[in-house]
């Protein structure tokens, strides 16, 4: 595994979800290496604090904040035209931002809060950002996913808000399945123009993924944390498919500690990933 004493300072990177949790460790880490950094962060103050720690610990001073919230499909567009205005090409994007949810709750769009901030802004964001991407060739995509895909055997294209039988990690598994899908297809549409698309499994990690759940999240967080991963062993795979030299080329693939998996096998679908990709243009506003 070679991800150590890469040089990254001709490099331009985006990471979402930048200011905790493994978005963090990998964003300092892609920093020590010299990139460019443009972290897309929902808290102003948060971004801030964390792109000051970052410079202090680094000395890399090429920080950029793009703040918005993910859960609007509106703010995910300021994001993207904010990055724009620089008129930089994009080498590597790390779409690591996510939600974990306790109960349902419906975004400004009028989708389930999970699916919205973990596939469809990222989907979004994506698809605003390839011209960039293509410039930057040859680059990266890398979704973070979860093994939490094995939770859920299918796309709930009949009720994507899961106005019926509501189950937190069932739900979140949807969206970590959503994630392995939009991949696949993203890595089929990118293949022979010097993009690489893989996802990855980081591990079962302690980050504040949770916490926006009241005094429960706050509760379970120290009492999951002896059985969790650290965030920097966590950030290890995401790290690793941004910068590693043995994935040149690589493409369309999923990761777990650093290794090449399978997900499960409903999460290989063509059909289904095509299915979800034409449904997301349509909930995102890419098509009419």
């Amino acid at each position: 595994m070679e991800i150590e004493n890469n040089n990254l300072t001709d490099k331009v990177c985006m990471v979402t979800g930048a200011t905790s949790g493994i978005g963090q460790v990998t964003a300092h880490a892609l920093a020590e290496m010299g990139a460019e950094l443009f972290l897309v962060c929902r808290n102003r103050d948060k971004g801030e604090h964390t792109a000051a720690e970052i410079k202090n610990r680094t000395g890399n001073d090429r920080i950029t904040l793009l703040i918005g919230d993910l859960a609007s499909l509106a703010e995910v567009r300021h994001i993207a035209q904010s990055f724009l205005k620089h008129e930089k090409p994009l080498n590597i994007l790390l779409n690591n931002a996510g939600v974990l949810n306790f109960k349902q709750q419906i975004t400004v769009d009028g989708h389930e809060e999970m699916f919205a901030v973990n596939h469809l802004a990222h989907f979004l964001l994506t698809n605003l950002l390839l011209d960039q991407i293509r410039a930057g060739a040859p680059s990266r995509i890398v979704n973070v996913a979860s093994g939490a895909h094995m939770l859920i055997k299918g796309i709930n294209f009949d009720d994507l808000n899961f106005d019926e039988n509501f189950r937190t990690l069932k739900v979140y598994g949807h969206s970590k399945l959503a994630n392995i899908l939009f991949n696949r297809e993203l890595a089929k549409r990118m293949h022979d123009c010097g993009v690489t698309v893989n996802a990855l499994h980081p591990g079962n990690i302690a980050t504040g993924l949770g916490m926006q759940n009241g005094w429960v999240g706050k509760l379970l967080q120290p009492l999951m944390k002896p059985f969790l991963q650290s965030p920097e062993k966590g950030a290890r795979t995401s790290i690793y498919a941004c910068v590693s030299p043995e994935l040149e080329g690589v493409t369309g693939r999923y990761f777990s500690h650093c290794q090449e998996t399978q997900p499960k096998e409903w999460a290989t679908s063509d059909e289904t990933a095509l299915q979800l990709w034409e449904i997301s243009e349509k909930l995102s506003g890419i098509v009419k």
